[in-house]
């Protein structure tokens, strides 16, 4: 059957396939533009199977927020050539949205969401067909509060959410100094009460080991691990952290300084290393 060019043009343009990739596929659809489109997702399956074992370390996050409720996303492809590419932004960006708008909370959740009349899932299918690349859909993080902000650092190798128990304008501003704060720093925890006791118990044994090897009586050795424990909270959660903007003060001290009372109730990091 012949196939024109004005027919693989308008299928590329739906599709976003290449030319050669659209002529075949109406070639083997007789000219069926619908059965052409299947045979595209199809071939886009079979990519995805292909490519299943290649590492996918590249990627994007990216952070967003209503006001009340905030998502952060996180797709891998295999290269910065994709990363860097702004369709692949695009998607991304468009995922966000759909966590956002319809509230999903987890990967799977996102997956089974309506993406332009396919699932989330199927739409990223689709698109590992197109760009020759695995795609995976890595994170995808919700939260909740009275004020829930988002920050993108440049580049979106690192989106962070930020939830307050507060509202207002001048918590919305705390609040992004704050998911600054989680982006540069990097806490493990909110507090020393969110610390798993298994950690704790870990960073005693190891303060109390390294007092010891450095000769320290082992009397004092509990006091040592005790003192080293205080250190590992003011560096490793965010309440207590120095806060970057004025590192005299902890970032509980900056947030009551902005609203008595105002804190942390929750918050979410995810970068791509």
């Amino acid at each position: 059957m012949k196939i024109t060019a004005a027919e693989v043009n308008a299928l590329r343009k739906q599709t976003g396939a290449g030319m050669m990739d659209c002529k075949k596929a109406l070639v083997e659809a007789e000219g069926d533009a619908e059965k052409a489109i299947e045979i595209l997702r199809k071939k886009g399956q079979k990519v995805a199977a292909k490519r299943g074992d290649n590492e996918a370390k590249e990627g994007l996050a990216v952070s967003m927020s209503n006001g009340n409720n905030g998502v952060v996303v996180r797709l891998n492809c295999e290269t910065d050539f994709v990363a860097k590419n702004a369709n692949f932004n695009s998607l991304v960006t468009k995922l966000a949205e759909i966590a956002l708008n319809s509230g999903a909370k987890s990967i799977d959740e996102l997956k089974t969401q309506d993406f332009d009349g396919l699932t989330v899932e199927a739409a990223i299918t689709d698109q590992i067909g197109k760009i020759g690349e695995k795609l995976d859909l890595s994170a995808v993080n919700h939260i909740s509060a009275d004020t829930v902000v988002a920050y993108n650092h440049p580049g979106n190798q690192v989106a962070t959410l930020v939830g307050l128990n507060q509202a207002g304008d001048n918590v919305a501003d705390a609040g992004k100094d704050v998911a600054m704060q989680v982006a540069a720093m990097n806490p493990v925890a909110l507090n020393k009460d969110s610390i798993p006791e298994d950690i704790i118990a870990k960073e005693l044994e190891i303060g109390r080991d390294l007092a010891i090897q450095e000769g320290k009586p082992e009397a004092m050795a509990d006091k040592i691990a005790q003192g080293r424990l205080g250190k590992f909270f003011k560096e490793a959660t965010l309440l207590d952290q120095a806060f970057i903007k004025d590192n005299k003060s902890s970032v509980q001290k900056y947030l009551d300084g902005v609203s008595k009372g105002l804190t942390v109730t929750e918050f979410s990091r995810v970068s791509l290393s």
